[in-house]
């Protein structure tokens, strides 16, 4: 059986660093794509790769995909660990998602993989599957957000996503606002400090409660002077999350641009995971005229920076568009 499959990358235009907390986030799918077209059958996985000179080959049995070779299939091999049903397949990989550029790429290879070798099931259980993948093969404890914007992803729509409830709320975005990113330096999330701040809001929940429910007051309480700036970083991002629906529900970009700034400065001063390039990258952004917000995007440690503008207002970036989640075009 012959399959195409595309999957699109994402980009978060607020609410970052609290997914794995159950919090909310507002990413959406973008019309940049990872497509994996092949052949269903036999008995193993044999994948090449455009961007990639060693090709992945796997059995359909797969029990420590952390040690899989090349580093590339170990995305690839969560997704079979974790697909008890999972079908053979033998075929080729393209992308136009930026590796390492903090859109998602990873994250859309596990979507695709886990299409291509026969997932059946609602978005939620593909994200989760994939989400499963992820940690088991990379090792970091991530949040669901990134799959869930790409297998759910709406046309010309944000993603309201609350990551406890795993409820997706598509919120229209304005025919006259642009989403701009702009790559800044390249990241991978694995050796980063990812996995303290994941380890971070456990502690802080233990002493406050789920981070979820907890006020940015209650935040302030914790004495520990970094677990209460990551708590306070989650519990303010949650709020600027709703408040940003509702500033783009109803065409307030202004007040949408500047919730975008404050979640950078959070990112910066709280969490600790922006990167002067990235500083630099937003204040000149902000500096623009057309301009209504910017901020970093995604995990941070480097990666991209999103902004809202004007038509036109930037010459450099890519003009990114939400599009619909991911899908087999063809058998």
């Amino acid at each position: 059986m012959t399959v195409h499959v595309v999957v699109p990358g994402r980009v978060n235009l607020i609410g970052d660093h609290t997914d794995y907390t159950g919090g909310l986030v507002m990413p959406m799918a973008i019309d940049r794509y990872t497509e994996i077209r092949g052949t269903r059958g036999g008995d193993r996985v044999h994948l090449t790769s455009f961007d990639e000179p060693d090709a992945v080959d796997l059995p359909l049995h797969v029990e420590h995909p952390e040690a899989v070779s090349p580093a590339w299939g170990r995305y690839v091999a969560g997704v079979i660990a974790e697909m008890p049903h999972a079908q053979g397949f033998t075929g080729h990989v393209t992308t136009d998602i930026p590796i390492g550029g903090g859109m998602s790429s990873s994250h859309a290879l596990e979507v695709a993989v886990a299409l291509a070798l026969g997932f059946s099931g609602t978005p939620v259980e593909l994200a989760l599957l994939t989400q499963r993948a992820e940690n088991r093969s990379s090792g970091v404890p991530t949040g669901i957000m990134d799959q869930l914007a790409i297998a759910a992803g709406v046309a010309d729509h944000a993603l309201l996503i609350d990551c406890n409830e795993l409820s997706v709320t598509p919120v229209a975005i304005p025919a006259d606002l642009e989403i701009v990113v702009q790559f800044i330096a390249p990241r991978t999330l694995v050796g980063s400090a990812y996995a303290e701040r994941v380890a971070e809001c456990a502690r802080a929940e233990a002493l406050i409660g789920p981070l979820r429910h907890a006020t940015v007051a209650t935040a302030k309480t914790i004495d520990d002077p970094v677990l209460r700036a990551r708590a306070m970083h989650v519990t303010s991002e949650n709020l600027r999350v709703l408040e940003f629906a509702q500033a783009l529900r109803a065409g307030r970009l202004i007040e949408a641009g500047v919730l975008m700034v404050q979640s950078h400065h959070s990112l910066r001063d709280l969490y600790d995971t922006s990167t002067p390039a990235m500083d630099a990258a937003v204040a000149k952004l902000m500096a623009t005229p057309g301009v209504y917000g910017a901020r970093m995007t995604g995990g941070g440690f480097g990666g991209c920076v999103v902004a809202l503008t004007e038509p036109a207002a930037l010459t450099t970036g890519w003009v990114v568009r939400a599009v619909d989640g991911a899908a087999v075009v063809s058998k």
